[in-house]
Protein backbone atom coordinates (compact mmCIF):
# COMPACT_ATOMS: atom_id res chain seq x y z
CA UNK A 1 0.00 0.00 0.00
CA UNK A 2 1.27 3.47 -1.08
CA UNK A 3 -1.24 5.51 0.41
CA UNK A 4 -0.91 6.68 4.52
CA UNK A 5 -4.95 6.51 4.49
CA UNK A 6 -4.96 2.90 3.01
CA UNK A 7 -2.08 1.61 5.52
CA UNK A 8 -4.04 3.39 8.28
CA UNK A 9 -7.44 2.33 7.60
CA UNK A 10 -6.01 -1.44 6.68
CA UNK A 11 -4.35 -1.52 9.82
CA UNK A 12 -7.83 -0.55 11.82
CA UNK A 13 -9.80 -3.28 10.05
CA UNK A 14 -6.88 -5.57 10.68
CA UNK A 15 -7.12 -5.29 14.27
CA UNK A 16 -10.38 -5.57 14.13
CA UNK A 17 -10.98 -8.96 12.60
CA UNK A 18 -8.51 -10.36 15.10
CA UNK A 19 -8.01 -13.83 13.78
CA UNK A 20 -10.97 -14.03 12.23
CA UNK A 21 -11.23 -13.69 7.97
CA UNK A 22 -12.40 -10.41 8.16
CA UNK A 23 -14.44 -8.28 10.83
CA UNK A 24 -18.51 -8.02 11.42
CA UNK A 25 -19.48 -4.66 9.93
CA UNK A 26 -20.70 -3.40 13.55
CA UNK A 27 -17.46 -3.73 14.75
CA UNK A 28 -15.92 -0.76 12.71
CA UNK A 29 -16.34 2.59 14.56
CA UNK A 30 -16.66 5.53 12.46
CA UNK A 31 -15.47 7.54 15.23
CA UNK A 32 -12.00 5.83 15.35
CA UNK A 33 -11.43 6.25 11.69
CA UNK A 34 -12.70 9.97 11.86
CA UNK A 35 -10.08 11.73 9.53
CA UNK A 36 -10.74 8.95 6.98
CA UNK A 37 -14.24 9.11 6.73
CA UNK A 38 -14.11 11.47 3.76
CA UNK A 39 -12.40 8.66 2.10
CA UNK A 40 -14.31 5.64 3.01
CA UNK A 41 -17.62 4.09 1.88
CA UNK A 42 -19.13 0.96 2.14
CA UNK A 43 -20.55 -1.24 -1.09
CA UNK A 44 -23.75 -3.87 -1.43
CA UNK A 45 -22.94 -7.35 -2.80
CA UNK A 46 -24.70 -7.05 -5.50
CA UNK A 47 -23.57 -7.60 -9.22
CA UNK A 48 -26.35 -6.99 -10.88
CA UNK A 49 -26.93 -3.51 -9.94
CA UNK A 50 -22.90 -3.07 -10.36
CA UNK A 51 -22.17 -2.65 -6.71
CA UNK A 52 -23.90 -0.07 -5.52
CA UNK A 53 -22.52 2.41 -2.80
CA UNK A 54 -24.53 2.12 0.31
CA UNK A 55 -22.54 4.93 2.08
CA UNK A 56 -19.80 7.09 0.45
CA UNK A 57 -17.70 9.38 2.00
CA UNK A 58 -17.56 13.75 1.83
CA UNK A 59 -14.53 13.52 -0.65
CA UNK A 60 -15.13 10.31 -2.77
CA UNK A 61 -18.32 12.16 -3.82
CA UNK A 62 -16.30 15.01 -4.34
CA UNK A 63 -14.12 13.18 -6.75
CA UNK A 64 -17.07 12.16 -8.50
CA UNK A 65 -19.19 15.44 -8.37
CA UNK A 66 -22.26 13.91 -6.80
CA UNK A 67 -24.05 11.73 -4.18
CA UNK A 68 -23.05 8.30 -4.87
CA UNK A 69 -25.71 6.58 -2.53
CA UNK A 70 -27.34 3.86 -4.44
CA UNK A 71 -25.28 4.62 -7.78
CA UNK A 72 -22.89 1.89 -9.32
CA UNK A 73 -19.28 1.36 -8.15
CA UNK A 74 -18.40 -0.62 -11.43
CA UNK A 75 -20.26 2.27 -13.78
CA UNK A 76 -17.33 4.41 -12.47
CA UNK A 77 -14.91 2.24 -14.52
CA UNK A 78 -14.47 2.67 -17.86
CA UNK A 79 -16.54 -0.04 -20.31
CA UNK A 80 -13.41 -2.00 -20.92
CA UNK A 81 -12.27 -2.13 -17.74
CA UNK A 82 -15.53 -3.07 -16.03
CA UNK A 83 -15.49 -6.66 -15.59
CA UNK A 84 -11.69 -6.94 -13.97
CA UNK A 85 -13.28 -4.42 -11.25
CA UNK A 86 -16.27 -6.64 -10.98
CA UNK A 87 -14.02 -9.95 -10.73
CA UNK A 88 -11.88 -8.28 -7.88
CA UNK A 89 -15.02 -6.89 -6.14
CA UNK A 90 -16.24 -10.69 -6.39
CA UNK A 91 -13.16 -11.97 -4.81
CA UNK A 92 -12.90 -9.78 -2.33
CA UNK A 93 -16.80 -10.68 -0.98
CA UNK A 94 -16.81 -14.47 -1.34
CA UNK A 95 -12.96 -15.48 -0.71
CA UNK A 96 -12.71 -12.46 1.74
CA UNK A 97 -9.56 -11.18 0.51
CA UNK A 98 -8.12 -7.15 0.94
CA UNK A 99 -7.13 -6.16 -2.00
CA UNK A 100 -5.17 -2.80 -3.21
CA UNK A 101 -5.69 -1.60 -6.11
CA UNK A 102 -3.76 1.08 -8.62
CA UNK A 103 -6.31 3.22 -10.91
CA UNK A 104 -5.94 5.91 -13.34
CA UNK A 105 -8.66 8.20 -14.27
CA UNK A 106 -9.38 11.34 -16.19
CA UNK A 107 -10.52 14.94 -14.86
CA UNK A 108 -12.68 17.13 -16.94
CA UNK A 109 -9.85 18.75 -18.57
CA UNK A 110 -8.11 15.63 -19.48
CA UNK A 111 -5.25 15.83 -17.14
CA UNK A 112 -4.48 12.17 -15.40
CA UNK A 113 -5.01 11.17 -11.98
CA UNK A 114 -4.17 8.62 -9.63
CA UNK A 115 -5.36 6.81 -7.20
CA UNK A 116 -5.06 4.00 -4.59
CA UNK A 117 -8.69 1.98 -3.59
CA UNK A 118 -8.80 -0.35 -0.80
CA UNK A 119 -11.19 -2.94 -1.03
CA UNK A 120 -11.94 -4.87 2.19
CA UNK A 121 -14.81 -7.55 2.80
CA UNK A 122 -17.00 -7.62 6.31
CA UNK A 123 -17.75 -11.47 7.51
CA UNK A 124 -20.80 -12.51 6.36
CA UNK A 125 -23.88 -13.26 8.96
CA UNK A 126 -26.86 -15.70 8.34
CA UNK A 127 -29.53 -13.53 7.01
CA UNK A 128 -27.71 -10.64 6.20
CA UNK A 129 -27.03 -9.36 2.62
CA UNK A 130 -23.31 -9.40 1.87
CA UNK A 131 -20.87 -5.81 1.95
CA UNK A 132 -17.42 -4.74 1.75
CA UNK A 133 -16.02 -1.57 2.49
CA UNK A 134 -12.98 0.40 1.35
CA UNK A 135 -11.39 3.67 1.11
CA UNK A 136 -10.82 5.84 -2.46
CA UNK A 137 -7.81 7.71 -2.37
CA UNK A 138 -6.26 10.34 -4.35
CA UNK A 139 -2.17 11.04 -4.86
CA UNK A 140 -2.89 14.67 -5.92
CA UNK A 141 -3.80 17.09 -3.95
CA UNK A 142 -6.02 19.15 -5.56
CA UNK A 143 -9.34 18.38 -5.88
CA UNK A 144 -10.33 17.63 -9.30
CA UNK A 145 -13.88 15.51 -10.98
CA UNK A 146 -12.18 12.38 -12.15
CA UNK A 147 -14.38 10.01 -14.80
CA UNK A 148 -13.35 7.10 -16.88
CA UNK A 149 -11.22 4.96 -13.68
CA UNK A 150 -8.84 2.38 -14.72
CA UNK A 151 -7.13 -0.47 -13.30
CA UNK A 152 -3.84 0.02 -13.80
CA UNK A 153 -2.48 -2.49 -10.63
CA UNK A 154 -4.14 -4.86 -8.30
CA UNK A 155 -3.26 -7.31 -5.27
CA UNK A 156 -5.02 -9.68 -2.90
CA UNK A 157 -3.15 -9.43 0.57
CA UNK A 158 -2.89 -12.62 2.25
CA UNK A 159 -4.19 -13.80 5.94
CA UNK A 160 -1.94 -13.87 8.41
CA UNK A 161 -1.45 -17.62 9.39
CA UNK A 162 -4.01 -19.00 11.27
CA UNK A 163 -3.65 -20.96 14.23
CA UNK A 164 -3.95 -24.67 14.17
CA UNK A 165 -7.31 -25.96 16.21
CA UNK A 166 -6.87 -28.25 18.94
CA UNK A 167 -8.25 -31.23 17.01
CA UNK A 168 -5.83 -30.73 14.04
CA UNK A 169 -3.02 -30.36 16.57
CA UNK A 170 -4.19 -34.08 17.99
CA UNK A 171 -4.39 -35.52 14.70
CA UNK A 172 -0.73 -34.61 13.83
CA UNK A 173 0.75 -36.38 16.93
CA UNK A 174 -0.63 -39.26 16.31
CA UNK A 175 0.39 -39.52 12.87
CA UNK A 176 2.98 -41.95 11.83
CA UNK A 177 4.25 -42.61 8.07
CA UNK A 178 2.83 -40.03 5.48
CA UNK A 179 -0.08 -38.58 6.10
CA UNK A 180 -1.89 -35.47 4.16
CA UNK A 181 -4.61 -33.38 5.90
CA UNK A 182 -6.41 -31.30 3.22
CA UNK A 183 -6.23 -27.88 4.61
CA UNK A 184 -2.85 -28.02 6.47
CA UNK A 185 0.26 -26.02 5.71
Amino acid sequence: MKHPSSREFYAYWDAKRGSARAPDRSEIEPGAVRELLGDIFVLSYDSAAGYPFRVAGTRVCALLGCDLKDRSFSALFAAEGRREIEEILAVVSEEMLAAVVGIAAVSADGRPAHLELLLLPFSSRAHTPLSLTGLLAPFESDRRQLRDFKVTSWRYINHQPQKFVPRALRKLAVARGFMVYEGLR
